[in-house]
């Protein structure tokens, strides 16, 4: 005798991210006012790149116009993203 399958409920987007998704990205920005040593410099200060990662990100964010840096929760997102903004780069968790 087959049973009804149960499908899970979905999560809205809120339960999603206080229930620690990790699908969340913070996202760099292109502008015309930072130099690439300081990209660089900062994204392995505050995201813990290592240099070349750090480089290909700046370098991927100077043609594209952004790029997708880092991958996680919000709690832990967040905090990288306010220190990308207090130095004055433009960053969003998408």
């Amino acid at each position: 005798m087959r049973t009804k399958k149960e499908t899970p409920e979905k999560l809205n987007f809120e339960e999603e991210i206080i229930s620690g998704n990790s699908n969340n990205y913070l996202t760099l920005h292109n502008d015309d006012i930072h130099t690439f040593d300081f990209v660089i410099d900062t994204l392995i200060k505050v995201c813990e790149h290592d240099y070349l990662q750090a480089e290909q990100c700046a370098f991927i964010v100077h043609f594209k116009g952004k790029c997708e840096i880092k991958k996680g929760n919000l709690n832990i997102l967040q905090p990288m993203k306010n220190k990308l903004v207090s130095k004055g780069l433009t960053a969003t968790i998408e």
